[in-house]
């Protein structure tokens, strides 16, 4: 008969001294968020043209008061409708590759874009050195673009010349600050308005605006990246845009759509050279990515872009798309140093009892006493967000240390 010997006990030493045993390494998870994601309101009826009077646009957001009137307003439902049905336009739809046989107003904005990317050729930057600094030659840019706004337009067939002042205003000021040589999403949301009062004046219809997300935008980004890198726009603010991108927000919302029930891309894809290599020409939050990494000088998202990082830990993108949404709501349109540069006309009208741009003058001359003025009016308990330190392009940082043959590893972002 055998006799089974007992099996020795092990013991951890570490468990034996009162330590926990350790607790295995898992994935970081996004938490879910309780509040939930901003709906999607119908776009109101287009205006009655007839009885709307052209009128410059101009800023009417100068203090909460005025934020809050305008976030209860129609206008407030109008923008975050368009916006909002073209990331649902852009849902599960690849960027396409054909974009030929479109409508003619699709190739009408198109041709602008086109027309304001020659300018760009046309007025090379000056040779400031080794400076990372907004080169001056973009205010020529920006000049040369005003000028040049109302020929651009006559391509799109506005129904009224007398609008063409009104709306010119908006593109003008899509692609960046004369003063500040900056950028940032503010700027971005002048373009998105740009298109909104082409769809007043019933030249955009809700037919386009999937060929609006999937077309016109990443043209739009394309161009961006041109100026950006020619005249080494600074971002707009001291820390881009809540570690998403420098400079951009609206892709990464309508890119989310695009790959919101996507067959094998997951947000973690974001980690995967292969997938943002093979994928990004289809999927503008893979292609933001892609590009926001070759332009750093640190490498790893979770040093550049620590908030794309955490994303990344999302279950799904209908959760990341939610997310976009509700970082939208409150930190674009629920931003007054983002708004107070929001401009407000006939089409795109402020709502009763806002501010008016002469208040707004004269607070700015009453700030432009003070030597480090901004130009413009900002809470006195906060460092003025929307300018921020005075921080060079990051994108001027790579290009000049490519120049010097010093592309890779971890180097400071020289402040010259």
């Amino acid at each position: 008969m055998e006799t089974t010997l007992p099996r020795p006990t092990v013991v951890n030493p570490g468990f034996a001294a009162g330590l926990s045993l350790p607790t295995p390494r898992r994935p970081k998870k996004v938490p879910d968020n309780p509040i939930p994601a901003p709906e999607t309101p119908e776009i109101p009826p287009v205006p009655d043209l007839t009885k709307l009077t052209p009128q410059r646009p101009s800023r009417r957001i100068l203090s909460q008061d005025d934020l809050d009137r305008f976030t209860s307003s129609p206008t407030y439902s109008l923008v975050l409708s368009f916006i909002f049905h073209i990331s649902e336009a852009c849902t599960n739809q690849a960027i396409p590759r054909d974009i030929s046989n479109r409508s003619s107003l699709i190739e009408s904005l198109q041709n602008v874009l086109a027309s304001i990317d020659k300018l760009v050729d046309e007025n090379p930057p000056l040779d400031q050195g080794p400076s990372r600094f907004g080169n001056p030659a973009f205010r020529d840019f920006i000049d040369i673009l005003v000028s040049s706004s109302g020929s651009i337009h006559q391509q799109l067939g506005l129904p009224d010349e007398k609008w063409k002042d009104e709306i010119s205003i908006y593109l003008e000021n899509a692609f960046g600050s004369r003063s500040r040589i900056d950028y940032g999403s503010g700027h971005e949301l002048n373009f998105m308005m740009w298109l909104l009062c082409l769809n007043r004046l019933c030249l955009i219809q809700q037919s386009d605006l999937a060929d609006v997300g999937l077309i016109i935008v990443p043209r739009y980004i394309r161009l961006l990246r041109k100026i950006q890198s020619s005249y080494y726009l600074e971002p707009a603010g001291s820390h881009g845009v809540w570690g998403l991108d420098d400079y951009h927000f609206l892709p990464f919302l309508f890119g989310a759509s695009q790959l919101l029930n996507h067959p094998y891309i997951r947000p973690l894809a974001i980690h995967n050279d292969l997938t943002l290599e093979e994928e990004g020409e289809k999927y503008m939050y893979l292609d933001m990515v892609r590009y926001t990494m070759e332009t750093k000088t640190v490498k790893g998202l979770k040093w550049t872009q620590p908030m794309l990082d955490d994303i990344s830990g999302a279950k799904n993108w209908g959760k990341v798309e939610n997310g976009m949404r509700r970082m939208f709501v409150k930190e674009v349109l629920g931003k007054l140093p983002v708004m107070q540069h929001f401009l407000f006309g006939s089409l795109v009208p402020a709502a009763d009892g806002m501010s008016k741009e002469a208040d707004i003058d004269a607070a700015m001359s009453a700030e432009a006493t003070n030597e480090n003025a901004h130009g413009h009016v900002h809470n006195p308990d906060t460092w003025g967000d929307c300018c921020g330190i005075k921080i060079p392009s990051i994108i001027a940082a790579t290009h000049e240390a490519r120049k010097h043959g010093m592309d890779g590893g971890l180097r400071r972002v020289p402040f010259d």
